[in-house]
């Protein structure tokens, strides 16, 4: 593959078009915009119908293409380990003498808090504990230990490897082809090695429109969850009706403020909220192992992370599996969730990931992640978990068994001291994961439609910041819950296809590239 052939392709093929201040890249902006106004409006205008629709569609999908959602999550962590540890870990992202443009701390900040921030406080708590109650792989719920052994294990197993090595794969495509060959920093690039000039036509053009379908639709949905935490956390502390009403105009508020990060850029905007992030985050995360079940926390880190490397395999298999419920009802779900994301996410870490290695990028990519997951889940879940077992407070399995998942880390925190501080630092790390995922998410649709340009006009980054929160609030509208998963699942199953032919066609980039 030769870097000069790949430019002058690259400069023949665009087709961007000046339009009421827009950087438009024909026919991408047009479909994927127009697309989305009519899904909105659609959505809003007949809600019961929508409802109807996405509650019955996410199941029927998860349900019946798990066998093939649940093989290429497998795929994606056996290939981003072959390349790591394989002589392809040698190439540089940028060439032989590229530096990294922020250190660890930036850099660890942006990738966490654009990954899965949202999720995190979402299902710390409640997805651990609901694991306890009804533990996957037959364990006996009345055998508490092993079940809470199971219950860390199968919540880690949805946080770890699988997810990190999905979004690994989509970011260090982009940054490898972009980077090291001067392609624009969009999906279509990815696949030169098999399509060559036709990346510049349609093929390109349907890649491209799928992948920011999966990024909206797949913001949209932690935006979702991210809206009726923070307002279960303001019922919970000021007793604010916790009503679709409210879950809306906190999509509204948070929306704007997102829209003024974006507009303020990189450094100026989704860097320092990813910063603040981690701060607010560590903060919280340090008062919960000091104040909750320490020894506990200590040594479920050990124990949680053997049991999961133990029970990865018959985890991750899909075949005579006796736990449906936890097969369809989460692995599946999230494993579509995080192939929706992985556009986003993955553009987004590709972006702020010049100078690195290969092999240094994928171990801080796919390991430092999973270790930080452990031990939020074990932090959060585990002490839940200790509260019920070891004092027999039941305020988290309370929440989880009457399902309503929002309030199951305020309950949590409920017999700790300075509870209603430490919950209010809830509320803002939920507000401010909010903000980071939807500046970064904007960037990202932005480039992506602007044909891969860096720096697109201010209008069209405040178009898609405006309309993932339209999104978001068109599917809760449209069915709540159940509509954010749906269109998430929808999105991010035809989009495993993409980044299962993505992964050859950088074996490929990779194996001609010099090292």
């Amino acid at each position: 593959m030769e870097n000069e052939a790949i430019q002058t392709n690259y400069e023949i093929g665009q087709d961007n078009v000046q339009l009421f201040g827009l950087d438009i890249h024909n026919p991408v902006f047009a479909i994927s915009s127009l697309t989305v106004i009519a899904f909105v409006l659609i959505t809003l205008m007949f809600q019961d119908a929508a409802a109807e629709f996405f509650g019955a569609l996410r199941p029927w999908l998860t349900s019946t293409f798990d066998w093939f959602l649940m093989g290429a999550a497998n795929i994606f962590v056996l290939f981003a380990l072959f390349v790591m540890l394989s002589p392809l870990g040698k190439v540089r992202l940028g060439g032989k003498d590229a530096k990294p443009e922020w250190g660890y701390f930036g850099w660890f900040a942006m990738l966490f808090s654009a990954g899965m921030g949202i999720g995190l406080m979402f299902f710390g708590v409640l997805e651990p504990v609901n694991h306890f109650l009804t533990p996957p792989l037959g364990v006996n719920p009345d055998n508490l230990e092993a079940a809470r052994s199971m219950a860390l294990a199968g919540t880690i197993f949805h946080w770890g490897l699988h997810p990190w090595a999905i979004y690994a794969v989509v970011a260090l495509s982009l940054a490898f082809f972009s980077f090291n060959h001067g392609l624009p920093l969009t999906m279509r690039s990815v696949f030169f090695p098999l399509l060559g000039d036709r990346v510049w036509g349609w093929p390109g053009h349907i890649i491209d429109v799928l992948a920011v379908f999966a990024t909206l639709f797949g913001l949209a949905t932690s935006l979702g969850f991210g809206a009726q935490q923070a307002a279960g956390g303001l019922h919970y502390l000021f007793n604010i009706p916790a009503t679709i009403l409210t879950q809306v105009v906190l999509i509204a508020l948070i929306t704007g403020a997102a829209l003024v990060s974006v507009l303020r850029g990189l450094d100026g905007g989704v860097k320092k909220v990813s910063e603040l992030n981690m701060c607010l985050a560590g903060l919280l995360l340090l008062f919960v192992i000091v104040f909750g079940s320490t020894g506990a926390i200590l040594t479920g880190f050990f124990t949680s992370t053997g049991a999961y490397l133990m029970d990865v395999l018959p985890l991750s298999n899909p075949f005579g599996r006796e736990d449906t419920a936890f097969m369809h009802d989460w692995t599946t779900f999230y494993w579509a969730w995080w192939i929706s994301w992985s556009p986003f996410v993955g553009m987004f870490i590709a972006r702020v990931s010049y100078g690195r290695s290969v092999r240094e990028f994928i171990l801080c990519v796919l390991i430092v992640p999973t270790i930080a997951c452990v031990l939020w889940m074990n932090a959060f879940g585990g002490s839940a978990i200790s509260q019920y077992v070891d004092t027999g407070y039941t305020g988290v399995t309370d929440m989880v068994t009457n399902w309503t998942p929002e309030l199951s880390l305020y309950a949590m925190l409920e017999p700790l001291p300075l509870t209603s501080i430490a919950s209010f630092i809830g509320i803002v790390l939920v507000i401010v994961f909010f903000v980071t995922s939807s500046d970064s998410g904007s960037l990202v649709i932005d480039s992506i439609t602007a044909g891969g340009k860096l720096e697109a006009p201010v209008a069209q980054r405040a178009f898609w910041a405006i309309f993932e929160g339209l999104v978001a609030i068109a599917l809760l509208l449209g069915g709540g819950l159940a509509s954010l998963q749906a269109a998430a699942v929808s999105t991010g199953l035809p989009f495993a296809l993409v980044l299962l032919v993505m992964c050859y066609s950088t074996y490929i980039g990779l194996k001609n590239e010099p090292r």
